[in-house]
């Protein structure tokens, strides 16, 4: 599973935001009405309430990278030469994987892992089911989909992330919406029912999508309309929620 689903008992309120993690990032929650949110936290820029966001850049230091030790399966965690430094939980609540030789198709999540760049221990939240070779298997990994969230760019970096209902400071913790009626910044013109993508011409603001014109990325359908710089409300449709 890539989202964990609770049902009750939420350390943080929806509209709330956190300098300390109270959830696993990703974790869905579905308030009564159907809108539906995913636990995240916001990256080195302060987030607007109403802005559409993406997920932070993948970074290029861990595509590919070395297996330093052999894995054999129940390990517990797998020792990774990274192409650069990464920073300690850089990928906690994220995902690794073996993406060629032993092991490869196998996905796991990251538990947490320190400092460094070679022979680094990454632990995982469940135990290696197929062995992986030194020298042979590589290995990638990535940030959990809500973890250091951006502002979308006028083009996408990454995939979509959601819309936060307040505005967050920088690192802080949050729910954003990805799924349900949602306000969001409008650039443009558009029309009830019609589908709306990020705007490549106002950061954060959705535009009405015109396939291969546009970022041909649809978020949801308009609800209201509303006129261009204006707030609008779209019925949020995040891909893979």
């Amino acid at each position: 599973m890539s989202k964990s689903l609770k049902t009750g008992a939420f350390a943080q309120d929806i509209y709330k935001q956190s300098s300390v993690q109270l959830e696993e990032l990703g974790t869905i929650r579905v308030l009564a009405d159907g809108r539906t949110f995913a636990y995240a936290r916001a990256g080195a820029v302060a987030l607007s309430v109403a802005k559409l966001t993406q997920s932070s850049v993948a970074s290029a230091n861990a595509n590919n990278e070395t297996l330093a030790a052999s894995a054999a399966i129940g390990a517990t965690y797998l020792s990774v030469t990274f192409g650069g430094a990464v920073t300690a939980d850089f990928y906690k609540d994220g995902w690794i994987y073996p993406c060629d030789d032993t092991g490869e198709g196998h996905l796991y999540r990251v538990l947490g892992h320190a400092a460094g760049t070679t022979a680094v221990k990454v632990y995982l939240k469940e135990p290696v089911r197929v062995a992986m070779t030194a020298g042979a298997t590589t290995i990638s990994a990535i940030c959990n989909r809500q973890d250091l969230v951006l502002v979308c760019p006028t083009t996408l970096t990454a995939s979509v992330a959601g819309i936060p209902p307040r505005e967050v400071d920088i690192n802080y913790y949050f729910w954003n919406q990805v799924k349900g009626p949602a306000l969001c910044l409008i650039d443009g013109t558009v029309a009830i029912g019609e589908e709306v993508a990020p705007s490549n011409g106002t950061a954060g603001a959705v535009e009405a999508l015109v396939h291969a014109t546009t970022l041909d990325t649809t978020v949801g359908t308009v609800m209201s309309v509303d006129a261009t710089t204006e707030y609008g409300l779209i019925n949020l449709a995040v891909a893979g929620y």
